[in-house]
């Protein structure tokens, strides 16, 4: 190659390093100082927001919101001081993203519906709830689904989708509870001694409240049995313990006062023989 050729070359490279130096070193610059800055307005919103006493599961979902948005615009930003066009970028970016939404279809409800629950707050971490036919303790909310303890130690992940659009029963929420009992007893029964005894088990116990006061009457005249309901109300933490020592309490005490719960009984039929 003639020495003119790589000359030519050498101030080619030369002047085209003069000419995009600037450029790459105020976008390395952008780059740093935004990734630092994104960084820490994340930290100061997430801090905001604690003072403020807001709900965990939403300050780490609008503090990751935030964190990206900022990035994403801090790479924007660096493309452009590097003189690429953004259009063609961001046209890309579009025809990705509905290229993964729809992919992620159900994901992506997952998603939603963990936005719906943050933000409407049906329920929070340590409620005890009932959805999807499970009783259990919430133990986190995540943005895609959400982790429920069971009484068994078990752990229930249910997506976040199935919870936001069905029934969900919140037994923590209003504070106390009232534990619904029936028991039957024999229609020989003397009634105001089974409401005696009743009240006396109910008003003994150290987890009852006494205020709501706790109630006892016939609810329903069947076949074999009359059945009482027992309506004793106690803080949402106590209420399996209250309705296995009632139910317990009550059998003992029956016993004792003579008092017969209807069972199926089997009766030996002998046959006659003329």
């Amino acid at each position: 190659m003639p020495e003119k050729e790589i000359t030519t070359y050498f101030d080619y490279i030369k002047n085209y390093v003069l000419e995009y130096s600037p450029k790459l070193i105020s976008a390395l610059i952008i780059l740093f100082v935004g990734l630092w800055a994104t960084s820490m307005i994340t930290k100061l919103i997430k801090k905001l927001m604690r003072k403020r006493e807001i709900e965990p599961t939403l300050v780490l979902f609008i503090g990751n919101l935030v964190f990206w948005i900022l990035r994403i615009l801090v790479l924007i930003t660096v493309i452009t001081q590097l003189g690429i066009g953004t259009s063609s970028f961001v046209a890309i970016l579009g025809a990705a993203g509905l290229a993964v939404g729809l992919a992620l279809q159900g994901s992506l409800s997952n998603f939603a519906g963990g936005v719906l629950i943050i933000l409407l707050k049906p329920f929070r971490v340590g409620d005890v709830i009932e959805a999807q036919g499970i009783i259990g303790t919430v133990k986190e909310i995540k943005m895609f689904s959400t982790y429920i303890t069971l009484p068994e130690n078990k752990l229930a992940i249910i997506p976040n989708a199935n919870l936001s659009n069905d029934k969900i029963v919140n037994f923590t929420v209003n504070g106390n509870l009232r534990v619904d009992l029936e028991i039957g007893v024999d229609y020989g029964s003397n009634f105001k001694q089974v409401k005696e005894v009743v009240f006396n088990i109910l008003e003994s116990h150290p987890l009852i409240l006494k205020d709501p006061k706790p109630a006892v009457f016939v609810k329903t005249l069947n076949n074999s049995s009359v059945d009482f309901a027992i309506r004793p109300w106690s803080k949402s933490e106590d209420y399996w313990t209250v309705r296995a020592e009632v139910l317990e309490a009550c059998k003992l005490a029956f016993d004792d006062a003579g008092i017969e719960i209807p069972y199926p009984h089997q009766v030996e039929i002998k046959k006659i023989v003329k």
